[in-house]
């Protein structure tokens, strides 16, 4: 089943404890479109400038993700961000952000992507995330990312587009400034009110939650040893999570376990992208590689009937 994600596609430069790298591809639409391709067929729709290039469509292509929907703008720059995060890997520091094409960008879907019935709706202006979902409309299945800035600057416009979809992925902080209730579980019963089927609180090295109207769930990160860069972390998460539900179809979020088994594969495509900086180790993975890591996740987090001792 396809599924099509609107969002940035960007350069990004970063430095960790670990490393820096300069202007390596990244965007909350590439990082989302690789951990999804696992799953599914997926659709990418977003703007790049003249110096986004056959390497950079490589990566996407090697994935099999279909670009018919990148707008490439003659004589433009492509979006570029850099920032530095420090030992506390939950927080970052943006040092510069050039908007580029993505400043002006007006989405034109083509009709294969606005008959799909999955959707992502990536980290990007509120207007324009409502503006895709209109367009849209056969969609059985929607997800939207956002983020504080939005929050702070577009609070009614997000709250506008949050009542027209399925499934909402935000940190835990940006779940209560949105709904202005410092407690986590009341916020998120809040926001379920407006409409969303589901709500998944990310947490980032603590795992994430999921509430719907009927059901909690929780669970850790995977823990790793080797953690370099948490960029597009969040934006694999639910690459993970709505490519597996693509793959069992749109009523899977009706389904309590096969929610679970989302959050799953999200955490561990989480996992794998942290390992290396920018898209360098969900390139090379493998599927085998992604079950493996599913089955170990399960076996830890799964209670035994048996006392400790």
């Amino acid at each position: 089943m396809s599924l099509v994600v609107i969002g940035s596609i960007a350069f990004d430069s970063v430095r960790t404890p670990f490393g820096e790298r300069e202007r390596m591809l990244g965007g909350s639409a590439v990082h989302f479109s690789l951990a999804a391709s696992f799953f599914t067929e997926v659709r990418v729709v977003g703007p790049v400038g003249d110096d986004f290039g056959d390497a950079e469509y490589a990566v996407l292509h090697e994935r099999g993700v279909d670009t018919s929907d990148i707008e490439r703008v003659p004589g433009g720059r492509t979006f570029f961000w850099a920032g530095e995060y420090g030992y506390d890997f939950n927080t970052r520091d943006t040092l510069d952000t050039q908007l580029g094409v993505f400043g002006e960008f007006d989405p034109k879907l083509s009709e294969e992507s606005r008959a799909a019935e999955m959707l992502f709706l990536g980290n990007i202006q509120p207007d324009l995330q409502y503006e895709v979902r209109r367009q849209c409309d056969r969609a059985r299945l929607t997800g939207l990312d956002s983020m504080n800035l939005w929050i702070e600057t577009t609070r009614e416009s997000l709250l506008r587009v949050v009542g027209d979809v399925d499934l909402l992925f935000l940190n835990d902080i940006e779940v209560r400034e949105l709904m202005e209730e410092p407690n986590l579980v009341r916020a998120a019963r809040a926001m379920l009110e407006l409409g969303p089927r589901a709500v998944v609180a990310k947490q980032g090295e603590y795992g994430a939650s999921l509430y719907a109207a009927d059901r909690f769930f929780s669970m850790p990160a995977y823990p790793l040893e080797t953690v370099r860069d948490p960029t597009g972390a969040g934006d694999s998460f639910a690459g993970g999570f709505m490519g597996y539900l693509a793959s069992r179809g749109p009523d899977a979020s009706e389904d309590d376990a096969e929610l679970r088994r989302a959050m799953t594969y999200g955490s561990v495509l989480a996992s794998f992208n942290v390992e290396e900086f920018g898209t360098d180790r969900v390139r090379r993975l493998e599927r085998d590689e992604i079950d493996a890591r599913y089955e170990e996740f399960r076996a830890m987090t799964e209670i035994s009937s048996a006392p400790m001792r």
